[in-house]
C-alpha cells in the first residue's frame, strides 16, 4: 500500500469514530455506527461491532 511505503498512518472508519469520539466530535460512536449499518448499508462483524464499543467504553 502507498500510504505505508510513505511512512503515513492508515486508519479505517472504525478508527476515525474512535477518535472523533475521543476528541468529543461526536458523543457516542454506537450512534453513529448504528445509522452508518441501517442508513448506508455498512456491514461489520457482530465480534468486532462488540469490541469497538468496548474500546468506546459504551459496551
Amino acid at each position: 500500500m502507498e500510504a505505508l511505503r510513505r511512512g503515513l498512518e492508515v486508519t479505517g472508519i472504525l478508527g476515525v469514530l474512535l477518535r472523533a469520539k475521543e476528541k468529543d466530535i461526536i458523543p457516542r460512536v454506537k450512534t453513529v455506527l448504528d445509522e452508518m449499518i441501517e442508513k448506508a448499508g455498512f456491514w461489520v462483524d457482530g465480534k468486532l461491532y462488540n469490541r469497538i464499543l468496548v474500546i468506546a467504553n459504551e459496551d
